[in-house]
């Protein structure tokens, strides 16, 4: 993999609670496109969804999201994919609020109109929902950038929304039924067109599905670590919504285990770190291997690089540590 737009950030200058597991840390050189990315994207949420007081999304002091996340993304594309990232943050924040059992479906049928069989068709009416105006807006300007990627992007983010509004439909029992839909839901097929979109990598229809199998174990450790750090909120938004559970690995680890929050992050803990080692092992057999085509093996090393920015900024950012 070849660094053009970013840095190695100093290890002394950062904490990983012993999580990272010697993944470097890399950060874009050109943070001020992501800054102004999220805060359009919070603009247009105010003006077409609604007020975003008090929230906190991707950007964070010293760590943005999408900098530590997607190091190598083209700077021309830092800032549509950093608007696209605060719109993911933004929905995330409204499904918080929702019963599994009561608002659930009424709610994902709002994005599943903007994500589903239309979602190639920017067109957008008197009738058109705040999300799907807002998609058709992030489709446009993604196809101004590059056409045939931004439609790949775009189906597999539909293509997300559809599994993902089945993920939470109920809650889990055992981690082992957890973990798969986790991946889900953390994202696997958002991060894939993030990732192929913003570093303009193009994986081979006959590689499609060898790829993302490969990258199963690195989006397993992606989500039990947002897990981890993102219990206290939300474990507080839940209760602030009346709600008695939470879709998260410690609630599920809690239940199934007959064990205390402390014991349930412990355990956490080491199922991040057995998924990154399984995924650093898969990077480390593929990277070579010349069979495989550049940009897969280039796209499966930049989820490593998404391990470890991810990582760091749930431990630093607003989002998870002002409650």
């Amino acid at each position: 993999m070849e660094f053009n737009y970013s840095r190695l950030v100093d290890p002394s200058g950062y904490g990983t609670h012993g999580l990272d597991e010697g993944i470097p840390l890399r950060v874009h050189r050109d943070q001020h496109l992501e800054v102004k990315g999220a805060l359009r994207a919070q603009r247009d949420w105010t003006k077409h969804v609604r007020n975003v007081d008090g929230y906190k999304g991707g950007l964070g002091d010293p760590f943005s999201f999408i900098c530590v996340t997607v190091p190598e993304c083209l700077p021309e594309r830092l800032e549509l994919i950093s608007y696209a990232n605060e719109f993911a943050f933004l929905y995330d924040d409204k499904m918080e609020s929702f019963d599994l059992k009561k608002d659930f479906q009424r709610e994902t049928t709002k994005m599943l109109d903007a994500f589903g069989d239309a979602a190639l068709d920017r067109t957008v009416n008197a009738k058109s929902g705040p999300e799907k105006r807002l998609q058709a807006q992030m489709l446009s300007e993604m196809m101004a950038l590059d056409p045939a990627r931004a439609i790949t992007s775009m189906k597999a983010w539909a293509k997300f929304v559809q599994l993902a509004s089945r993920t939470r439909s109920s809650p889990f029992e055992t981690l082992e039924e957890y973990v798969p839909a986790r991946v889900i839901d953390a994202g696997e097929l958002i991060w894939f067109g993030t990732l192929t979109f913003g570093m303009a990598l193009t994986i081979p229809d006959d590689e499609y599905e060898m790829c993302m199998e490969m990258a199963r174990s690195g989006y397993a450790a992606l989500g039990l670590t947002n897990d981890l750090f993102s219990w206290e909120k939300e474990r507080h938004d839940a209760a602030n919504s009346g709600l008695d559970y939470v879709f998260n690995a410690i609630w599920v680890i809690m239940k199934e285990r007959s064990v205390s929050e402390a014991e349930a992050k412990k355990i956490c803990r080491v199922e991040i770190k057995r998924y990154i080692s399984m995924f650093q092992q898969t990077v480390q057999e593929t990277k070579d291997n010349a069979f495989i085509s550049k940009d897969t093996r280039t796209y499966l090393e930049a989820v490593l690089y998404s391990i470890s920015g991810n990582l760091v900024w749930s431990i630093y950012c607003p989002r998870y540590r002002e409650i």
